[in-house]
């Protein structure tokens, strides 16, 4: 694709972001069309589904080829070669509050490299394996935070056009462009690690035929079939292999490592979460059609907007389900029930009505059958708990808090304080609501 088409894709990205994050789609909840969810807890061939041990040796990995098939298509990356190189070490980053490491994940196949730059901030003075906090970022690892240390992703200045061929030099002004989205001091401050890239590394946020990032990689009779692709998966590809890293570290909790994202990054964490069972918790912030909302109801973006708009994040089958939601074999309660029995935190925002906020709480909501097949506690009301106040019930947590679309601070202490109760970190305090 030529830098031409590559400005163009990339204003056209912008200006849908833009629309996203203001925008504020105003629905009557009488409206929402009636709708029958799958059922959860029956098999395919009909046996109903009574014992975790079903659960996870029939029905869960037949929910997992559903979304394979339907919506993520299947993660790419199998065949390649990996190896993690260590760029940087710094024991007196941030002002000595942390360790920077600077390590860089190679995707190998015949020569070809291509190359996940993972920033990673330990606490100063680690004593003992630290909990983390794992997420990719939109903008570049140097855009989470204003510290020259922190070097600027390639990926970012390659994939934005618009300072590629007029001013390279342009992408620095990104350094900590994004950091109201990550709180690094505070989450050290807490007593965890963050971990992040950008996902770009794995694939250019546009539509390109899956021709770029990992795609490229991938052996031919890999891309014959342009339905098991999608850019969603490949995400997700990161997230697994960030994990493969985090395991080498005797700095990291191997056990008590969080995946979370926000918007598609939700999307993507809670797929990864679903897929990759290392993750002890699974964290989605404001992640809307094809995350946490249900497609059925239909409420603010919908199957047919998020695959018009973005064709490239889901597998070609989803796009088949445009304006059919009802004939979509599985629904994102479904997603959520894949995390079991591990903890997942569901975060919403007041205006951010496209996400249908009271979609993505019907999810966790209806995902507790499943946990219950575990003996955890589950949300019993399917009515929103109040604004600003958390609701917690067993291993699931849900909140909905004034504003818009973003992560905030207050996202962040909220999923902070749920780690910290399931991490049974008991020297911190926490507040949770319930019904």
């Amino acid at each position: 694709m030529n830098k031409e088409k590559y400005l163009c894709c990339t204003i056209f990205l912008l200006a849908v972001l833009s629309f996203n994050a203001h925008s504020q789609i105003n629905y009557d909840e009488v409206k929402v069309p009636e709708y029958k969810l799958p059922e959860m807890l029956i098999s395919s061939n009909g046996k109903k589904i009574q014992t975790s041990e079903d659960w996870i040796n029939i029905r869960r990995p037949e929910i997992i080829k559903l979304f394979e098939e339907y919506v993520y298509g299947r993660v790419p990356g199998a065949r390649l070669e990996k190896k993690f190189e260590t760029v940087k070490i710094d024991t007196n980053a941030l002002c000595g509050k942390a360790v920077q490491k600077n390590i860089v994940a190679c995707f190998i196949k015949e020569g070809d490299t291509l190359k996940m730059e993972l920033l990673i901030f330990i606490p100063a003075n680690a004593t003992k394996p630290f909990p983390l906090f794992v997420g990719m970022n939109f903008y570049g690892n140097q855009s989470i935070f204003p510290d020259p240390g922190i070097p600027v992703t390639k990926s970012y200045v390659l994939n934005n056009p618009e300072y590629y061929i007029y001013n390279h030099t342009a992408t620095y002004e990104s350094r900590g462009a994004d950091s109201s989205s990550w709180p690094v001091e505070r989450i050290l401050e807490r007593g965890y690690g963050l971990a992040t890239f950008c996902y770009g590394d794995l694939d250019p946020d546009f539509d390109d035929d899956f021709q770029n990032g990992i795609h490229s990689l991938l052996e031919d009779a890999e891309k014959k079939d342009p339905n098991e692709l999608s850019s969603i998966s490949a995400w997700a590809y990161g997230l697994t292999t960030a994990m493969d890293y985090f395991e080498t570290d005797e700095q990291i909790n191997k056990s008590q490592i969080v995946v979370i994202g926000h918007s598609r990054l939700g999307k993507t964490a809670l797929w990864a979460g679903a897929i990759d069972q290392r993750y002890a918790i699974v964290i989605s912030n404001n992640s809307g059609c094809g995350g946490a909302a249900l497609s059925r109801r239909i409420v603010g973006e919908t199957v047919k907007d998020i695959n018009t708009m973005f064709p490239h994040w889901f597998c070609k089958k989803f796009h088949e389900f445009n304006d059919k939601e009802n004939a979509l074999p599985i629904d994102q309660h479904m997603l959520i029930g894949l995390i079991a029995p591990r903890p997942v935190y569901v975060g919403s925002a007041e205006q951010d009505t496209w996400a249908d906020p009271y979609g993505e709480f019907l999810s966790i909501y209806h995902a507790g059958p499943v946990y219950e097949l575990f003996g955890s506690e589950i949300i019993e009301k399917d009515t929103l708990p109040e604004i600003n106040k958390p609701l917690w019930a067993g291993k699931i947590g849900y909140h909905i808090r004034t504003g818009n679309h973003g992560i905030t601070r207050f996202d962040w202490e909220k999923y902070m304080d749920f780690a910290d109760y399931h991490f049974s970190r008991k020297d911190r305090e926490w507040n949770y609501g319930k019904y």
